[in-house]
């Protein structure tokens, strides 16, 4: 909550145009996603959803990389409409209620090592997958939503990132990254529907403009959001006479911190471009103009990626992304060509159990230990660099109009 005080006092931004950072349209698909994600909660329609999925891949006889694929897929599914710790803890209590009934003896692979072995799998596959699942889409994660809104704040005349263009790359993104993580491991409600669709056909591709072109694209994905989440506390919920789906005390539980965090992260955006630093960093970073893109690209995430394992994945990206905008403005590069590799890096948090809470969360049931994180966590980490080194300017060029900026 500091730029709230100290930006005003240090003349840096005015105490209106701080504040505002605060509640964009951003902010505002935050916070209707959440309450959408607190009403899915209530009524355990996650864990519901959660069982269904993982039983039907629980045959009998019992096929490990089949149980193993129905644990992962599930919870990166489940992750890229919730957050990623809410996702890993639902997940790690249905797997470990899976594990617990596993034969020690023989019967399944042959030793009880083996069933160690593939208790392991399945903690690193769960708490693996909530991190990649998130990537697929704008409210996974909170990396996502600070790219997003920093690409308003610097680049206002630019089109924005909509939750459709962000799922047609984060997708087959978290798709390729995860058949990684699953073949490494393997071989060695309607209401919500009506959100997703609006929120997908909003705006579809620059060539093929959706419904929100009919209000003069004054409508956004923060507009969507809360429309439909204020509808939830009209709804009855068709259980008590006269009680909503959602009311304020359900909503006691909304993660105030990350909200603030979100804003304060714009905020001090919008402080290094008024204060003047953006440009001084420009001129520090123009020993790179040269450099080929190719090369920087994947630094950039890997420097992400280190980064996060020692911090949060959010204080990561707020550190990072102005200092990317500022070098492709050096190197004469579209900026989402660095920004994002940098912000899906900070997402690559698989090597400590202090990365992220998801994987202390998974560190804690006891079937892993740190050696085992970075034994599978470091090819993860590896890999995920490659694919975003490549998919960025082939299909990110695509998705995000930077062709004609691409100079390998």
């Amino acid at each position: 909550m500091t730029p709230l005080f100290l930006f005003p006092f240090f003349g840096i931004s005015s105490a209106d145009d701080v504040a505002k950072a605060y509640m964009d349209d951003v902010i505002s698909l935050v916070l209707g996603s959440f309450i959408l994600a607190l009403a899915i909660e209530h009524y355990n329609i996650h864990k519901r959803l959660a069982l269904n999925i993982t039983s039907l891949f629980c045959g009998d006889p019992l096929n490990p990389p089949l149980l193993l694929l129905g644990i992962c897929g599930t919870t990166a599914f489940v992750s890229m409409w919730m957050q990623n710790t809410a996702a890993a803890v639902m997940m790690i209590q249905v797997a470990n209620g899976i594990l617990q009934r596993l034969p020690v003896g023989t019967q399944m692979t042959g030793s009880n090592t083996d069933v160690q072995h593939f208790c392991k799998a399945v903690i690193l596959g769960v708490i693996y997958s909530a991190a990649i699942g998130g990537m697929s889409t704008l409210t996974g994660t909170g990396v996502n939503l600070i790219l997003v809104g920093m690409w308003q704040s610097y680049f206002p005349q630019e089109e924005p990132i909509s939750f459709s263009s962000w799922f047609m790359f984060g997708f087959p993104l978290a798709l390729i990254v995860e058949l990684f993580n699953f073949i490494g491991f393997a071989w060695g409600n309607n209401y919500g529907q009506g959100l997703i669709v609006l929120w997908m056909t909003r705006s579809i591709t620059n060539d093929m403009p959706g419904w929100g072109a009919l209000f003069h694209n004054n409508v956004h994905d923060g507009t969507v959001s809360v429309m439909m989440a204020t509808m939830l506390f009209i709804i009855p919920n068709k259980k008590n006479n006269g009680e909503k789906i959602m009311d304020w005390n359900k909503c006691k539980k909304l993660p105030w911190n990350i909200i603030l965090l979100l804003g304060a992260g714009f905020a001090i955006a919008d402080g290094v471009h008024t204060s003047g630093l953006a440009n001084e960093l420009s001129d520090s970073l123009s020993f790179l103009k040269t450099a080929p893109y190719i090369a920087i690209a994947p630094l950039t995430c890997l420097v992400s990626a280190t980064i996060t394992e020692f911090t949060s994945n959010n204080s990561t990206a707020t550190l990072v992304l102005p200092l990317l905008i500022e070098l492709a403005r050096s190197m004469s590069v579209h900026p989402l060509l660095l920004m994002v590799p940098g912000a899906i890096g900070a997402e690559f948090a698989f090597l400590l159990p202090t990365g992220t809470p998801s994987n202390a969360v998974g560190f804690s049931t006891g079937h892993i230990n740190i050696k085992d994180m970075i034994k599978v966590g470091l090819p993860l980490k590896v890999a995920g660099v490659v694919f975003i080194t490549a998919l960025m300017p082939t299909l990110g060029a695509y998705v995000f109009g930077t062709q004609e900026f691409i100079a390998l």
